[in-house]
Parts: C-alpha cells; sequence; structure tokens
C-alpha cells in the first residue's frame, strides 16, 4: 500500500501502521513515516491561518469540489474562540512593537539587538523561543544558532552605515554577535 505524503500528524501515525503492518520493526516504521512526511510538499504561502483555510474552502467549492462549509457547532467547525484568536492576530498586525525608549531594544550604539526584556515581551506575545545572542558560544547548539543568524543576517539587504557614516541596525548587531568580517 502507498503511503500518504503529508505533513500532518494523522497521515503520518497511519503510514506507521503501514509500515508496520507490512512487517517492518515499529523504529523502522517510524523513520520511514519521518522520511515520508519530510519530503512532503509544503502548503502553497508557507503559514496557513484560519482564514486563508476558509477562503481556499469557499474557492474549491466555487469551483464544483462538492464540498460544503461545516455548521458552527458542527465536528471540526471553527469556534467562536477560534474566529477571536484569528481577529486579535490579525489587530495587532503580527509582530508586537518593541521600543528603544521601553528598554526592549538596544540603541544602535549599544549593539542594536533586543534586551532580556525585548525578548520576554516577544516570547509572550507570539509563542516564539527567542534566545539570548552567543557571540561566544559554548555550545554546540549556539555555535549553530550563531552561524546561522551570522549568514541570514550579513547576507541582508541594505548598507552597513547610514548617510552620516554611522553603522545601521544591521552592522551594529553582527558586530553584537561577534560575526567573522564585522
Amino acid at each position: 500500500m502507498p503511503l500518504i505524503k503529508s505533513k500532518s500528524d494523522k497521515a503520518f501515525g497511519k503510514n506507521i501502521a503501514a509500515e508496520i503492518k507490512a512487517g517492518k520493526s515499529p523504529k523502522q516504521a517510524a523513520a520511514i513515516a519521518y522520511s515520508v512526511k519530510r519530503a512532503a510538499p509544503k502548503k502553497e504561502g508557507g503559514k496557513i491561518g484560519l482564514w486563508d483555510n476558509i477562503h481556499a474552502k469557499r474557492k474549491r467549492i466555487e469551483e464544483g469540489s462538492g464540498e460544503r462549509m461545516r455548521k458552527p457547532g458542527s465536528k471540526g467547525a471553527p469556534t467562536a474562540n477560534d474566529f477571536k484568536t484569528a481577529a486579535g492576530k490579525m489587530a495587532k498586525g503580527g509582530d508586537p512593537r518593541l521600543s528603544v525608549s521601553r528598554g526592549e531594544k538596544l540603541p544602535t550604539s549599544q549593539g542594536a539587538g533586543l534586551t532580556a526584556k525585548g525578548r520576554e515581551k516577544f516570547n509572550r506575545a507570539t509563542g516564539s523561543n527567542l534566545k539570548a545572542p552567543a557571540p561566544h558560544p559554548k555550545t554546540e547548539a549556539d555555535k549553530g544558532r550563531k552561524a546561522s543568524f551570522c549568514a541570514r543576517m550579513s547576507g541582508m539587504k541594505g548598507p552597513a552605515k547610514d548617510e552620516k557614516g554611522r553603522p545601521t541596525r544591521k552592522a551594529a548587531s553582527l558586530k553584537r554577535w561577534n560575526c567573522p568580517g564585522w
């Protein structure tokens, strides 16, 4: 039986069950299922939110898919809380507003990154897990974080100095992380 090429947990579970039924050990079945999950195509547009899903379904219905919109309160239909959460994210405009004057960001002269207070605010608002900079990494994980940051930030568009010759936030943050060449 062919495996389901999807990133969903449901498809992942079915793939494991199918491989075990075919005589594979549970560890081997899980490894195969992970491989199929990683190779599955991603949805267009990256993260898909509630309204993206609703609009996509309406479009499929218009094109004659035969699907129907679920009635409010039925199994699988979005709840009032789902709509409230989606509206809150839209109203906020995405990421929280951080400020140098409130002590959430460092000024350019001090390295231009987020402070502990700014990271905490961002993590609380978005559910992220931002960590402090690692200019002199002690662990392998921090070495990887530093390399990743330096590669991403170095490749960003924009000048290293502004029109008055002062370093931009980009240059200051690269220097704060002790990136090579900065």
